[in-house]
């Protein structure tokens, strides 16, 4: 789809919000920045990190201040370079908590009950974002924004939709994390391959456009007396919802309708679950064992068929430890036919976002830190990091020598393009719980355990539940600007 047709087409944030909340007549949505005139704003695009260190040093003047940043370990490469450039810049230190990346987003939300101040700024998952900003221990950040941010801030901002809750903006999105597919190369142009494949099929081998196709692909090439396999996609609990959910979307709709009643378990996420459990079975062994970066190796030996994964599998997949280095081509997930017409639905998955915490008691700087560090020049200093966790998400890092050579044109190529028109994670409150009942239950349809029917009836029975206890009403506010937010071009489709 054109950059110019979906949420993530580098609309400034004011058109971004106004033109999703007119679209769903979300008008009670609205942030309250947008009530009111914004005030005059000295940043630009191209100079924001300067102004944010300007007036970050302003407020500090004449006082000795820290800043915490809660970090999940492994992204110290990517925020230090940045945090030591804004101390050379204003004077202002910055000291480090790091957690494991599976236990940041508890870590902050157990903040909001002890109020220790153990942090200023963290950096949670972008689908943690919901319960956060529940919680109460998250700044909305829109006074902040109105005051600093330049009117083109999200210009180049590929994915903002994980930064807002019900309309308000409670972080800044610093991590491209949207699942793109990886194949192996050679395969896919082996002339004796392809016309076995297009004699027995009628069309011919390449990056696949539905995952009909992918499932034929995988099957064609899964030889386990010849040590070739079809896939290494992962079918563990915590990753297999994620293949599942944008399956499912292909196939035309939306997980919940209207009125929050979940659609997860009509006769298309049936069929969802039911290729997806088909497909398991040209899997490498692996597959249900393997975590993330075992997953990376495996595929690294180059005698499986395709992956899925995020700018993290590329890094190590484009390394000097990975025989298939320069032997891969790269799309973006496949789609699906709804009413003759193909529908692709790339998915932002993971991600972080810096975020300040409400017991700060420097929330201001806090703020402009985030503002500094999520600028394109800033965040480019971040991306480049080639053993850290954040990947591309503004336009500018797609035209980084440093970045290109990390990760290679061919993958920047599949991953803007993803970045540009991915579907949202579910981000209501209790997401938590109830994508812990989608992954119980794909995990029991695909072990044989229950159909795929009584997987997913158990799962929308259990979704309704959450649904009510977290309050219907508030859910549906969230749902309705959720739903309003998604690519035009697949918004469209969905029913």
């Amino acid at each position: 789809m054109p950059s110019g047709n979906g949420n993530n087409s580098g609309k400034t944030r004011r058109r971004f919000l106004q033109g999703t909340a007119a679209t769903a007549g979300l008008a009670a949505l609205a942030p309250s920045f947008m009530m009111r005139p914004r005030r005059a704003s000295a940043a630009t695009l191209d100079d924001v990190h300067m102004e944010a260190a300007k007036a970050a040093k302003e407020l500090a003047a004449g006082r000795s201040v820290t800043l915490t940043i809660m970090q999940p370990s492994g992204s110290l490469g990517n925020v230090k370079p940045v945090a030591d450039k804004f101390t050379e810049e204003t004077g202002i230190a910055i000291e480090y908590v790091e957690v494991p990346l599976g236990e940041i987003n508890q870590k902050v939300l157990l903040e909001a009950v002890s109020k220790t101040g153990s942090f200023d700024i963290a950096l949670p998952a972008t689908f943690g974002i919901p319960d956060l900003a529940e919680s109460g221990i998250l700044v909305n950040l829109d006074q902040y924004a109105a005051k600093h941010e330049p009117e083109d801030m999200q210009q180049d901002a590929l994915y903002a939709t994980g930064d807002y809750y019900k309309g308000n903006l409670y972080g800044y999105q610093t991590d491209g994390d949207t699942y793109v597919m990886f194949y192996h190369k050679d395969w896919l142009e082996n002339a004796d391959e392809n016309k076995a494949f297009s004699d027995k099929h009628g069309y011919a081998l390449k990056v696949p456009d539905t995952w009909e196709e992918l499932d034929a692909m995988m099957a064609h090439f899964h030889r386990p007396d010849k040590g070739m396999y079809g896939g290494a996609l992962f079918r563990t609990q915590f990753f297999i919802a994620w293949e599942w959910w944008v399956r499912f979307h292909a196939k035309g709709y939306f997980p919940l309708d209207d009125d929050l009643n979940p659609q997860i378990n009509n006769d298309a996420g049936v069929k969802a679950l039911e290729e997806l459990v088909a497909a398991s079975k040209t899997l490498y062994p692996g597959a249900r064992t393997n975590g993330l970066f075992e997953n990376f190796e495996a595929f690294g030996e180059g005698d499986k068929f395709c992956n899925i994964g995020w700018g993290g599998t590329q890094k190590f997949l484009n390394s000097d430890k990975s025989k298939i280095k320069g032997r891969m081509a790269h799309g973006p997930t496949p789609g699906g036919m709804v009413d003759g017409k193909l529908i692709k639905t790339p998915y932002f998955n993971w991600g972080w976002n810096y975020v300040v915490s409400s017991v700060s008691p420097e929330p201001e700087i806090a703020y402009l830190f985030t503002l500094y560090a999520c600028s394109p020049a800033m965040s480019t200093v971040a991306v480049r990091d080639p053993g850290g966790y954040f990947d591309p998400f503004r336009g500018a890092h797609y035209k980084d020598a440093k970045i290109t050579e990390t990760y290679s044109k061919p993958f920047l190529d599949a991953h803007e393009d993803s970045m540009r028109n991915s579907i949202p994670d579910l981000y209501l409150k209790g997401q938590g719980e109830y994508f812990d009942e989608l992954r119980v239950n794909l995990t029991a349809a695909d072990v044989g355990e229950k159909s795929p029917k009584e997987a997913l009836d158990d799962t929308a029975a259990a979704w309704t539940r959450i649904t009510r206890r977290m309050g219907k009403r508030s859910q549906k506010v969230q749902w309705d600007f959720l739903k309003s937010i998604y690519p035009a071009g697949v918004r469209d489709i969905l029913t």
